[in-house]
């Protein structure tokens, strides 16, 4: 297993082993799209919660990465746990520990579905954040401890995208309204990092759970670049829209796009944009402007649509509204299959 870091101690694109070379089991015959009837990219949206789910009562469950993929990757009937469900290609996340558990996570969906460690590979925002808060909301400090580290990733597969370390971006901050701000529709937004993100030592890094990152992938069957970014809003957003330096965001959401990451979108033909906005409200529409249309109808955070899941291309009708009722985290999952 290598790593190669594109700034020290921020992103990280996890490298793995290359795929062996022995004959393929049944299992890894899916390979690239070779069909127009083939052609679908399958792309997911969640925030993981680093894999502790928070229950009602105040105790926390922790969840195995394969039982949350078992959980959220439905066939083309939105049905999960059945033999149509197939190897996606883009799982975009937020809330995950760093490289360590996008790692771990990587190579548990690999083994899902009979392929070799390091088929699927992660980028994250941040490669090992450090600790903030305290319980986690979890009763069982155990499991609060394992929600204290938090960054943003996408898990991508390598039998059908391809990347090169220049088209990953630099990670861009989030907004923020700090407390006892006045707000004037974005006049009283700064950036979500040093030195305006929480002040007490025990918050001090909650920022970078945060953090975005973007990169700009190949389809190799047939060349066609594909944009996708993560992101992961604060608490804050909800009750003002903030996306920093005196700016309500996009369509006053709160969503901004960094530069680098805009230029990897804008040289890209599919597009795709998972977010906790930590608001509800957003329209479909909102990321028109980049071409982009929000799926997904239901709530994903209890009675709450706070999740979303843009996409330019042309996506598959679903059943059940792009999100995945089942899914094994505090967040429901978003979908959609994107055939090109």
């Amino acid at each position: 297993m290598s790593f190669d870091y594109r700034s020290i101690g921020a992103i990280a694109l996890v490298a793995t082993a290359a795929l062996t070379t022995a004959a393929p089991s049944a299992a890894q015959a899916h390979e690239a799209p070779t069909t127009t009837a083939d052609r679908v990219l399958r792309v997911y949206n969640n925030n993981i919660e680093n894999l502790v789910r928070n229950n009602a009562d105040g105790s926390c469950t922790r969840i195995s990465g394969p039982d949350h993929l078992t959980s959220m990757l439905v066939d083309d009937n939105g049905k999960t746990g059945t033999s149509g469900v197939q190897a996606p290609d883009l799982l975009i996340v937020q809330q995950v520990r760093g490289t360590g558990q996008a790692t771990a996570y990587a190579d548990q969906l690999s083994a899902k579905f009979g392929y070799p460690a390091g088929t699927y590979k992660a980028i994250v925002a941040w490669d090992d954040p450090e600790v903030w808060g305290g319980t986690h909301k979890c009763s069982q400090q155990s499991l609060g401890d394992l929600k204290k580290k938090q960054t943003n990733g996408i898990l991508y597969n390598t039998r059908t995208l391809s990347l090169t370390a220049g088209d990953i971006s630099k990670y861009w901050s989030a907004g923020w309204l700090k407390p006892g701000t006045s707000y004037r529709d974005g006049a009283g937004c700064t950036l979500y990092k040093p030195p305006s993100n929480d002040a007490s030592s025990a918050d001090e890094h909650k920022w970078k759970r945060t953090s975005a990152i973007a990169a700009k992938f190949t389809i190799k069957a047939t060349g066609t670049p594909v944009f996708a970014a993560t992101m992961h809003l604060p608490e804050q957003n909800g009750a003002n829209a903030c996306a920093g330096a005196g700016s309500a965001g996009i369509a006053k959401s709160g969503i901004h796009i960094g530069a680098d990451a805009t230029s990897l979108l804008n040289a890209s033909t599919i597009r795709v944009i998972g977010i906790d906005a930590n608001r509800t409200g957003i329209a479909p529409a909102t990321l028109g402007g980049f071409g982009m249309t929000g799926y997904g109808t239901e709530a994903t955070s209890g009675s709450r649509k706070i999740d979303y899941l843009f996409v330019k291309g042309a996506v598959q009708p679903s059943s059940i509204g792009h999100t995945v009722g089942s899914t094994k985290s505090n967040h429901l999952a978003l979908y959609g299959f994107v055939t090109f």
